[in-house]
């Protein structure tokens, strides 16, 4: 078997239901809280009275780093899910389930518990705090969710087990995949892999598809970037094409499929978030475009690190004079960016209207197309689709650049746009879409799975 993890708050029955599944699968059943108190001969909340929050943290990691790589039921603290290195440890080649309860279960089950309180509220409003301030790291930990507010954990323990030998997909929802897939445009490798997914009864019920969803889409170099991931860290996933002309139908088929996540390109980065339940507020709200979904626990979530994806490779540039080129759904994330890192800029689109409204909406000014020359940035940044393949054209003339110039061409497909050529050319500075790509992903994959890949570990693979 696949070694067992699970996670969730305090209260939501990990050590019962673990204890219960260890049995039933004849395997040892450890729980990282105990493991520290035994390592350390203190109880936790002498650990959290006299050495604070951050020294328990440090043991935990320790403890988690130690754990037998199989043949185990493990149950976890509930604060684990926070630390990127413990989720690198607990989901490689294992199956985590989150347990989740209502705030009044929670309650009722961890009010004469001797734990120290997190916070200074009274106790279920501190649950309700913890609980939304982890809940992005609970669904990263997620390859299963099992809700435990109205169940004994014996009951809780046949639930899981049957979906551990089974999967949560049902045939029908297998097929229609399948007909989607075969009829759209995917390579027969890559058609022959979702075959063995998608079979019924499939090979492994706990495979969890991603992909990228767009039209089009195959010019992603997701699947190539994210499968290597996956057998780097040990995690039972593929990541894929979802090619359509309607994004509706991808999610609801992302939906019936139990993915766990999607990361959406052109044309549906705005589309998208009228289909999801939540839009995260930090910035794919202000922003206006989601490129990054998370399904969890029957909740489809909708962020954007695309901005970020822009932001990082220009700190250095901080305080510039910029020109962003476009105003669609990555331009919306590039603006964003610019305007966090204190920028003066004009946004410039070939439909002045478009223009106008994303300049309204971030903050900064806008003009016509032409009026780049006048302008006369420090930077600029491509946010138009123009140079990806097959419109290989650039956005601008080489006449336009010049040596004091940074070029940053959000386009990734070719690595070497001819915006890029013709700035090398001139002198200029320039940054490809690459970077973005890199640092963008790096944001989606710890959004999936709560893993920090260092940037290097994604060059790698796309080199």
């Amino acid at each position: 078997m696949k070694r067992i993890v699970l996670t969730g708050f305090r209260g939501t029955g990990k050590t019962e239901i673990g204890r219960i599944l260890a049995a039933q699968h004849h395997v040892q059943f450890l729980d990282t809280d105990s493991l520290i108190e035994q390592q350390t001969g203190r109880s936790i909340p002498d650990i959290f009275h006299e050495d604070g929050e951050e020294r328990f943290r440090t043991i935990e990691r320790d403890v988690i780093a130690g754990l037998p790589a199989g043949d185990a039921v493990i149950s976890t603290g509930g604060g684990a899910v926070v630390d990127p290195v413990n989720m690198a440890n607990l989901r490689r080649d294992s199956t985590v389930i989150l347990l989740i309860a209502d705030l009044d279960t929670i309650e009722q089950r961890i009010a004469r518990s001797p734990r120290p309180p997190l916070t200074n509220l009274p106790l279920q409003e501190e649950i309700a705090e913890m609980l939304d301030r982890r809940r992005q790291n609970y669904h990263a930990s997620a390859d299963l969710c099992m809700d435990t507010s109205g169940t004994t954990p014996s009951t809780a323990a046949v639930i899981i087990n049957d979906r551990i030998s089974r999967g949560v997909v049902t045939p029908s929802a297998r097929k229609d995949a399948l007909a989607f897939f075969r009829g759209g445009r995917l390579a027969a490798p890559a058609l022959r892999r979702l075959e063995e997914i998608l079979a019924n009864p499939p090979a492994d019920p706990l495979t969890r598809l991603l992909g990228v969803a767009g039209y089009p889409a195959l010019h992603s170099r997701g699947p190539r970037l994210f499968n290597a991931l996956f057998a780097e860290y040990g995690l039972n996933n593929h990541y894929t094409f979802f090619e359509d002309p309607e994004i509706a139908k991808i999610l609801q088929l992302a939906r019936s499929l139990d993915v766990k996540g999607l990361s959406v390109t052109i044309p549906f980065k705005q589309d998208v978030m009228a289909l999801v339940d939540e839009v995260d507020e930090h910035a794919a709200q202000q922003i206006g475009a989601v490129n990054t979904v998370v399904f969890a626990c029957g909740t489809a979530t909708g962020y954007n690190t695309d901005w970020l994806g822009v932001r990082k490779p220009l700190v250095s540039l901080k305080g510039s004079k910029a020109v962003l080129l476009g105003a669609g759904g990555v331009a919306s994330a590039a603006a964003f960016a610019l305007v966090d890192l204190e920028m003066d800029v004009t946004v410039l689109n070939r439909t002045p209207e478009k223009a106008k409204e994303l300049a309204a909406r971030s903050g900064c000014r806008w003009a016509a197309w032409d009026t780049f020359d006048q302008i006369r940035p420090d930077l600029v940044v491509n946010a138009t689709p123009l140079g990806m393949e097959p419109d290989t054209r650039s956005p601008l003339q080489e006449e336009q650049l010049y040596p004091d110039l940074t070029v940053f061409d959000l386009v990734y497909t070719p690595p070497v746009t001819p915006l890029i050529e013709m700035a090398l050319a001139k002198g200029c500075t320039t940054i490809t879409g690459t970077e973005m790509f890199i640092e963008q992903a790096k944001e989606q994959f710890w959004l999936f799975f709560g893993i920090d890949v260092p940037g290097e570990t994604i060059r790698k693979y796309l080199s």
